[in-house]
This record gives structure tokens, C-alpha cells and sequence, in this order.
């Protein structure tokens, strides 16, 4: 199966496979890799697993809203988009896509740098870092990338390189449900794809609202899974942008992708 329609399974199926391991994942790291359950500034990086990375992805920034960001990709140039995905060593390597919802958000910050401009920023469900290395780039003052999967954070680690930034911390378990983390904002896309990890993020989103004033900004291209959770009745539209071709070829059909502010009402609960 080539990765293309591998990539149809992560797509279709995140919320059979990737909602259970956010669920099943209460604040503990991914089994193999306790050690690395964060990584601070200059940690470094397995030489096996680097070099694996850097052979199997493709050092792209086009087809996707930000050409500023130089990302490690699967592409169709990529020995894994022909490869049976069994042959994959690690975990579905759902970090090696440039999801809509998070492409929209990291565009929206490059070209509104006051969101973030001395601010701290959570990205939530990282991914290949896009989001938090926008944030880097636009001046926010502390960013911490979050990912349950522990080849995301290495992958994040090589992206920092790639556009010449100083890795920014990232920490590699779910923190969703968790105390309330005292950021200005919390940037998450693509992680409404499971009923019962959207309500999760639903409640503890409202939670870190409710303590600390938190601004939480959301990316998704319109999945059925987000517009018919309710927490969308709470969503206000912040901007809507049309997707590259190659984006929209590589995602079913899907052509703009929205960011969008959580404003929960004050008697929900």
C-alpha cells in the first residue's frame, strides 16, 4: 500500500487509532521513550533515529499556506509514500503531514504577529511544530510545543533547524485534563476528529479560560467530527483562507481551511 493511501487510513481513521492513544494517555509519555518525556533547549537528538528522519522525509516549503517555513515531510518523492506502512518503525507518523487546521493557524500568526508578540503560546497536538515555530518567528516570548508521540518531538527538533531557530521546548505526553497551564494563548488544529477527545479539549480548554484568561485560537478545514460538537456553537470565525492545490489534492476534497476563537459562554459548564 503506498503512503498515499496510508495516508487516507490516518486521514478516515484518526479517530478510531490516535483519539484512543490521546485517551488512553493521562499525562503519561509515550512506553518506550519514559526518558524523553520532555526536551529542553539543547537536548540531543538519537543519531539512529536523526538520521532515519532525515532520510526518509523531504525538506519542503511548498504546496501549503507558509512557504517562510521549511518543514520534514512525507511527500510523493519519499520511500514511505510507496512502502507498505508496516515497514514503518515507529508509530503512524501523523507529525509527517501538514494538517489544513494547522497550516491555517501558522499562516494567520506569520501575518498577524501581535497575537503572539510577547506573549507565552501552548501549541497543542504539535504535530511538525509549524504552528510553534510561526509563533517563535513572530515574537512570542516563551512557546511550548506539546505531542503524545515521541518521533513528533524529534521530528519538531529537526524543523527548528531547518529554519534556523534554537529548539524551543517540547513535551511528549497528554497534558489535556491536567491543571491548567497559565498560558496567554493555546493554539491547537486538527485535533477535533473524536467525539470524546473533543470533549476532553472542550472542557479543559474552558478550564484554562476560566483561570487564566487564556486565549485559545483553533485550526480546522470544516471535518464533520468539529462542526457538529458543540463546542462550536462557541467558535467565533477569525478568518478563512483557501488551500494550495497540492493540500486540497493530498486531503480529499477539503479547499479552505478556518481558524477560529473559542469564546465559551460564562454559564456553560
Amino acid at each position: 500500500m503506498a503512503f498515499r493511501g496510508w495516508k487516507r487510513l490516518l486521514l478516515l481513521g484518526r479517530q478510531n487509532t490516535l483519539g484512543k492513544v490521546w485517551r488512553s494517555r493521562r499525562g503519561g509519555p509515550s512506553l518506550c521513550w519514559k526518558r524523553c518525556c520532555h526536551w529542553s533547549v539543547g537536548k540531543s537528538l538519537d543519531p539512529e533515529v536523526r538520521a532515519f528522519l532525515e532520510e526518509n522525509t523531504e525538506v519542503t516549503n511548498s504546496g501549503h499556506l507558509t512557504p517562510e517555513i521549511r518543514l520534514r515531510l512525507l511527500t510523493p518523492r519519499c520511500r514511505f509514500w510507496r512502502e507498505k506502512p508496516d515497514l514503518w518503525p515507529y508509530g503512524d507518523p501523523f507529525w509527517a503531514i501538514y494538517w489544513p487546521g494547522g497550516q491555517a493557524l501558522s499562516r494567520y500568526i506569520l501575518d498577524n504577529p501581535h497575537v503572539v508578540k510577547g506573549r507565552s503560546v501552548l501549541d497543542l497536538g504539535s504535530g511538525c511544530g509549524a504552528t510553534a515555530i510561526a509563533a517563535v518567528m513572530s515574537g512570542a516570548s516563551q512557546v511550548l510545543a506539546n505531542d503524545i508521540d515521541p518521533i513528533a518531538g524529534m521530528a519538531m527538533i529537526l524543523n527548528c533547524e531547518l529554519n534556523h531557530l534554537t529548539p524551543f521546548p517540547i513535551t511528549i505526553k497528554n497534558i489535556i485534563n491536567s491543571e491548567a497551564g497559565n498560558w496567554d494563548l493555546i493554539v491547537l488544529g486538527d485535533m477535533f476528529y473524536d467525539e470524546q477527545l473533543a470533549d476532553g479539549l472542550h472542557h479543559w480548554l474552558q478550564k484554562c479560560i476560566r483561570i487564566h484568561q487564556t486565549e485559545v485560537l483553533i485550526g480546522d478545514p470544516g471535518r464533520h467530527q468539529f462542526l457538529s460538537h458543540s463546542i462550536h456553537s462557541q467558535l467565533h470565525k477569525v478568518i478563512e483562507y483557501s488551500l494550495p492545490e497540492y493540500t486540497r489534492q493530498e486531503n480529499y476534497g477539503l479547499t479552505s481551511s478556518i481558524v477560529w476563537s473559542y469564546q465559551p459562554s460564562n454559564s456553560f459548564e
